[in-house]
């Protein structure tokens, strides 16, 4: 008799024991799902921002594409050519070609980002340690694959 109270009380104790496992797991399961819910709806939104920021670019602009493909060039190429030939321009010696500000003290003013809008617009930003502004270039690429930039509009942030 002794034996089977024993036994009644450890089936007991263990369906106890098991159901308050079962339920901590539940819930740990739906805190988990829901943060996975959450951080799922994350990436939606940072894929939409991401998507709606890129719509200014060169490399998602169909048209921009074609344009350059249906007079031969080769995309993948010529978008780091382009950037390299700006990026070389600061190691001209003198006042920069591209950027129409003079720097401060024995700096010079450098590129530092440079973005493609599309087949004839770019976006940089520049600086010398000290100031600092944007800049909004044309850029033509001629018959002997050289590139012409020209600076059309710039401003330099006020300094505190």
């Amino acid at each position: 008799m002794y034996l089977f109270v024993f036994a009644l009380l450890l089936v007991i104790f263990q369906y106890a024991n098991a159901k308050r496992i079962f339920e901590n797991q539940n819930r740990k399961l739906d805190r988990a799902l829901a943060k996975v819910e959450r951080l799922t709806d994350s990436v939606a939104v940072l894929n939409a921002k991401l998507s709606q920021q890129s719509h200014f670019s060169l490399e998602n602009n169909e048209d921009a594409l074609s344009y350059f493909e249906k007079d031969g060039y080769d995309v993948s190429q010529l978008i780091p050519m382009i950037k390299d030939e700006i990026y070389s321009a600061n190691e001209k010696v003198g006042q920069h070609p591209i950027v129409p500000y003079a720097s401060s003290d024995d700096r010079k003013m450098l590129i530092n980002t440079v973005k493609l809008l599309n087949h004839r617009w770019i976006i940089a930003d520049f600086s010398d340690g000290e100031y600092w502004g944007e800049v909004f270039i044309t850029y033509f690429i001629n018959e002997d694959k050289t590139i012409d930039f020209e600076t059309v509009e710039s401003f330099l942030y006020p300094f505190d």
